[in-house]
């Protein structure tokens, strides 16, 4: 048997701290040092020596884990049954969490992770509270991160609780603890989709006013036509695409089914058949070789106003047509809509979601994310010529990819405002029919930054069927001005600066050390000896009170670049290429703020890009996420456009900068500054975009420290409140996320 795993209390602990001893029960092998194999989906640990007290406690809970998007759990025995509370686990750090132990637990099982892989524990511990610091503590987990109490203070929420419970007849605090469970459930893409389904999708579906129960043909709602092209003598596949037709909700459709001359006799006269008993069917032929040809010769048999592509393995939900008409009626100078998609396995079970961003130009140029579940307007086709001409190609994914480039050459910024997405799920797509790596992507993209950006490369991306856009230097390369805020730490300072100006391939930099009363001698003498070294370094002196953004507004007036980069000075180059990467992104006219890849000293993601709304205010997406990770729909492997980029590592041009006002230094001293800068810049006209290729690391926070304080939490609260008022529409619905994502984990699971 394998040792308990433990953590020994310290000599001055008290009683009511009850450090974990743990016992390997099944599915755990010891590995090096601290560290633990899972081998089962059900390994699990018990509980050894002294239970924690009954009543309120802490549990505090610190590790690493190798595989992200599972969870741990902490399960209570007693005589009555069990009680199970999940335990969210975030790499390098102490995360906490409210429990209830019941009076009679008998026994306690701990689980690390429902998946196997490796974890280590470095911190876990059960600490007693009262119950009035309980209460303090459940009340404002729920300000901060429940949807319904976002927002209101702890006294609302606490009175809003009281008057729900005596409606119920039951005690505030259990209706509280119900709330709080909510925002530590992280219902994983991968290993939880089912249950979103059953418990979030469905009673929404029911929910909706919108859906009719019984098929309708509403005149008001354009007819929809659908094209089929067929290129295998399969017609069972064929069967079940049209069988997802006859039960759509929305009656006003029409379906073409588009058959390559070099199908069979045989199957030619069993898609006859098939289509002779549903008028809303007809089938023609055409030539295989051309996937644009074959679906333009559909186009013109039919009539409809909106026009989607049924490919191989393509599923529609039943509401789906209903959806699409119902968005196109409301909005009708739409030209391009599409909706969230899965994947259906081999019994027909949903997997694999792709819950989507909004219109992302720049993630449309690295990848073709708006799938398969996707419509034209039928005048925005005959306005793009039809569907692109694309040799020997007929998947649905890809012709869409290509028309959608066309769009966005057509209409340029505008396009966006001739784009909804649906975050509804309505298409389901048959595993063994996918097609993981599209070979001509490359070329797709290529062909339309010949036309956009001749200069520009497109080359293989990070991922199957993805695409890297290399963005030509302005000619003559422009001056940056890299703005270092820094107050003495010349332990980080120094190999900030040493390795931005060692390990970086574009030259053509100032570096500018702006010093916020330094008195380090140390730091001084660094200082000195730094600006004498390399002629690139100017030290700048600001004798005032830490204020982040008056300090950069104050160097960015005093810099001589066409470029401002915001740098923390606890940055790290990794890649020489970075700046290159970043100059080149920040040279274009449609792009505003450029954020990078940044990476905690541990290799773990710390900067995936910014998310708004998640955490209140705004969040790192896939914070703690693995080096090597993808992320959610590989999404930590893709240029895309994001609302905010964080300002530890974020490049401008200096007229965006000046057009907006710079960085708000009356009410942002500190915090959200940064964000607050991005979405003026959002809203000047510009797209602000992350990049996968400029990589360093980030030792966040380091110098300036936690909001742990009296005063600086005031001042937190004072500008999460600002941040509130200024952009809530904007928090509540970011853009480049997706509204079935969560609000409260930084890991993309789903609400």
């Amino acid at each position: 048997m394998s040792p308990p795993l433990s953590h020994p209390a310290k000599p001055w602990q008290l009683h009511l701290r009850h450090p974990a001893s743990l016992l390997p029960e099944r599915h755990l092998e010891r590995g090096d040092g601290e560290e633990w194999q899972v081998t089962g989906s059900e390994a699990a640990f018990r509980w050894q020596g002294r239970l924690p007290l009954p009543g309120w406690n802490m549990i505090e809970i610190a590790g690493e884990r190798s595989v992200t998007g599972v969870a741990a759990s902490l399960t209570f025995e007693t005589p009555r049954g069990t009680t199970t509370v999940e335990l969210p686990l975030r790499a390098g750090k102490v995360t906490k969490r409210l429990v209830r132990v019941p009076f009679d637990t008998r026994r306690i099982v701990f689980c690390p992770m429902n998946a196997r892989g490796r974890f280590r524990l470095t911190h876990f511990r059960c600490v007693w509270l009262t119950p009035w610091f309980a209460h303090d503590r459940l009340l404002q987990r729920l300000t901060h991160s429940h949807r319904h109490y976002r927002g209101r203070t702890k006294h609302e929420v606490r009175r809003d609780l009281r008057a729900r419970a005596r409606q119920a007849k039951r005690a505030w605090t259990a209706l509280a603890m119900e709330d709080y469970e909510t925002t530590f459930v992280s219902l994983c893409s991968k290993h939880n989709y089912r249950q979103w389904i059953e418990q979030v999708e469905m009673p929404r579906r029911q929910d909706d006013r919108t859906e009719p129960a019984a098929v309708v043909e509403r005149q008001d709602l354009p007819r929809i036509s659908l094209l089929l092209p067929v290129t295998s003598d399969d017609p069972a596949e064929l069967e079940a695409r049209l069988a997802t037709l006859s039960c759509q909700t929305h009656g006003r459709w029409q379906a073409c089914v588009i058959l390559a001359t070099s199908l069979s006799p045989e199957a030619r006269d069993a898609v006859a058949r098939r289509v002779a008993s549903e008028p809303r069917v007809q089938w023609i032929e055409a030539t295989p070789d051309n996937g644009g040809a074959m679906l333009n010769a559909g186009l013109a048999a039919c009539d409809g106003e909106l026009v989607a592509v049924l490919t191989r393995g393509d599923r529609l939900s039943s509401d789906a047509l209903h959806r699409l008409a119902l968005a196109f009626g409301q909005r009708p100078e739409l030209g391009l809509l599409y909706a969230d998609e899965d994947r259906l396995d081999a019994n027909g079970r949903r997997h694999t979601p792709n819950f989507k961003p909004g219109w992302n130009p720049d993630l449309l140029l690295s990848r073709a994310y708006l799938g398969h579940m996707a419509c034209v307007a039928r005048r925005t086709l005959e306005a793009l010529g039809g569907f692109p001409a694309e040799p020997g190609q007929t998947d649905g994914q890809a012709m869409m990819h290509a028309t959608a480039l066309r769009f966005l050459a057509t209409f340029g910024r505008n396009a966006g405002r001739r784009v909804t997405h649906l975050p509804w799920i309505l298409l389901h797509r048959c595993s063994d029919d996918l097609v993981e790596a599209d070979p001509r992507v490359v070329n797709r993209v290529q062909a339309y930054l010949d036309a956009e950006a001749p200069e520009a490369r497109a080359h293989l991306g990070l991922l199957p069927g993805s695409v890297r856009v290399c963005w030509p230097i302005p000619r003559p390369a422009p001056l940056v001005s890299l703005l270092v805020p820094t107050r003495d730490g010349v332990e980080i300072l120094r190999p900030c600066v040493d390795a931005i100006l060692e390990r970086t391939a574009y030259r053509h930099f100032e570096l500018l050390i702006l010093d916020n009363q330094s008195d380090c001698p140390e730091t001084l003498a660094y200082m000195a000896e730094v600006e004498a070294r390399d002629a690139r370094v100017r030290v700048l002196r600001w004798n005032h009170p830490f204020n982040y953004s008056a300090i950069n507004n104050f160097g960015a007036s005093q810099a001589r670049g066409e470029l401002l980069g915001l740098v923390n000075n606890d940055i790290e180059p990794i890649n020489s290429d970075w700046l290159t990467e970043m100059v080149g992104q920040a040279g274009r006219p449609e792009i505003g703020c450029v954020g990078a890849k940044l990476y905690y000293p541990n290799g773990t993601i710390q900067h995936g890009g910014v998310i708004l709304g998640l955490g209140s205010i705004a969040g790192h997406g896939h914070r703690f996420f693995q080096r090597d990770e993808e992320g959610f729909q590989g999404r930590l492997k893709l240029t895309q456009n994001l609302s905010a980029v964080t300002a530890a590592c974020l490049l401008l041009r200096r007229s965006v900068f000046e057009e907006v006002g710079g960085l708000n230094e009356a009410d942002l001293a500190v915090a959200y500054n940064d964000v607050d800068l991005c979405l003026k810049v959002r809203e000047a006209g510009y797209r602000n975009l992350w990049t996968p290729h400029a990589e360093l690391y980030h030792h966040e926070s380091v110098s300036r420290g936690a909001d742990d304080t009296p005063k600086k939490r005031a001042r937190w609260l004072a500008e999460c409140d600002y941040m509130r008022r200024t952009w809530e529409e904007q928090l509540d619905n970011d853009p480049a996320y997706n509204p079935n994502l969560t609000l409260v984990h930084e890991d993309f699971s789903l609400r």
